[in-house]
């Protein structure tokens, strides 16, 4: 099984990397007239971030300018299934940032790293 983001293969499985933050907590924290101490409200499990790191590589740089794009039309604000190579899909993922790194010949054409940070809303 290949790493899909919505149902579409737009990633290499070769040094491919996914790794998920802890979710976090938040809460507000008030002083009460009265009270010693303060009043601690749980506003419950919020996000979390998640980064996907990996190459690309592409026969041309034309092909891999189209890849770049495809994924990067994913910077929508809208939020998105990332399903890996195992099975485990991570749900309700917004795309925060798409960075590529320096482009470099290979020996079938041109590869470059990436690096994409998801948030995963709850």
């Amino acid at each position: 099984m290949k790493v899909t983001l919505d149902a579409q293969m737009l990633f290499d499985e070769q040094e491919l990397e996914i790794s998920a933050g802890s979710f976090s907590r938040d809460s507000i924290e008030r002083t009460v007239p009265g009270l010693d101490g303060v009043l601690s409200i749980d506003l419950g499990r919020r996000s979390r971030k998640i980064t996907q790191t990996g190459t690309l590589r592409a026969k041309s740089r034309a092909q891999l300018d189209e890849r770049i794009s495809r994924i990067a039309v994913f910077m929508d604000g809208d939020t998105h299934t990332l399903t890996t190579g195992s099975g485990r899909d991570f749900a309700n993922l917004r795309m925060d940032s798409f960075k590529t790194g320096i482009e470099n010949a290979s020996g079938t054409g041109i590869v470059t790293d990436y690096e994409i940070v998801y948030t995963q809303l709850i």
